[in-house]
C-alpha cells in the first residue's frame, strides 16, 4: 500500500483529507483514519473489476476521459463552497460499480473501524471515489498507460506489490466475494481492517499507525 500511503502523507493528501472532513463535518484525524481504510479497498475493488478485458477496458476509456486527473489541479475550488452535487453524484456512481450491493456493508464496517456514522462514511466515500480515479487517471498519465492491460499494473503498483500487500488483497477480495451472511461485519473489522481479531495485520493496522487510530 506504498503509493497510497505515500498519497495520504503528501501535501497533496493533507489537503484531500482537510477538505473531506470540512465536507463531512468530521474530524480530519478520523477523517484519515476512514480514508486510510477505504482508499485501499476501493482500490482493491477496482483491480478485482479490471480483472476482465471489459473491467479494464471500462476504467481505462474513464481514466482517459472524465477521469483524467483534473479533479486534482483545483481542490480548492472544488471544496471552496462545498463539493458541487455533480461531484457526489458522479462519486456514487463509481461506488455503485465498484462495491455494488455490498456498499452499504462497507460503510458500516468502516462507521465501526473508525469510530464515525455510517451517513459520515457515505459522505467521505462520495467524495474519495472521483478524487481516487483523479489520482488513478494522473498516474495513468504519467506512466503513459494507454492499453487496458496495463491497469492491473498501475493498480498494484499503487496497492504495493510485496506480500504483506498481497495478503492485504486476498483479504479485500475475499470481503467483497462474501455472501452477505451478517458474520462478515465481523470478518472485515477483524480480518480487513485490522480489529481484535486480525491484531496489526489488517488495512488498519497497517496505514491507521499514521494517524494514531
Amino acid at each position: 500500500m506504498s503509493g497510497l500511503l505515500d498519497l495520504l502523507n503528501s501535501p497533496l493528501g493533507s489537503q484531500i483529507i482537510k477538505g473531506v472532513a470540512g465536507q463531512a463535518g468530521e474530524s480530519e484525524q478520523k477523517t484519515a483514519g476512514v480514508l486510510s481504510m477505504a482508499l485501499p479497498l476501493l482500490m482493491g475493488a477496482m483491480k478485482k473489476n479490471s480483472a476482465t478485458p471489459e473491467g479494464a477496458q471500462g476504467l481505462m476509456s474513464a481514466l482517459s476521459g472524465k477521469h483524467d486527473g483534473s479533479i486534482l489541479d483545483n481542490l480548492g475550488g472544488l471544496f471552496g463552497g462545498g463539493v458541487d452535487d455533480n461531484v457526489m453524484n458522479d462519486g456514487q456512481g463509481i461506488l455503485n460499480h465498484v462495491l455494488g450491493a455490498k456498499q452499504p456493508q462497507v460503510e458500516n464496517a468502516l462507521s465501526q473501524k473508525a469510530g464515525v456514522s455510517s451517513d459520515t462514511v457515505a459522505t467521505i466515500l462520495k467524495i474519495a471515489a472521483p478524487l481516487l480515479m483523479g489520482v488513478l487517471g494522473k498516474q495513468a498519465k504519467n506512466e503513459q498507460v494507454g492499453e487496458s492491460n496495463g491497469i492491473g499494473n498501475l493498480l498494484g503498483g499503487l496497492l504495493g506489490n510485496d506480500d504483506n500487500s498481497n495478503k492485504e488483497q486476498s483479504l479485500i477480495e475475499s470481503f467483497l466475494d462474501s455472501d452477505g451472511d451478517g458474520s462478515i461485519l465481523d470478518d472485515v473489522a477483524g480480518m480487513v481492517l485490522g480489529g481484535n481479531k486480525g491484531g496489526d495485520s489488517g488495512i488498519g493496522g497497517l496505514l491507521g499507525g499514521l494517524f494514531g487510530k
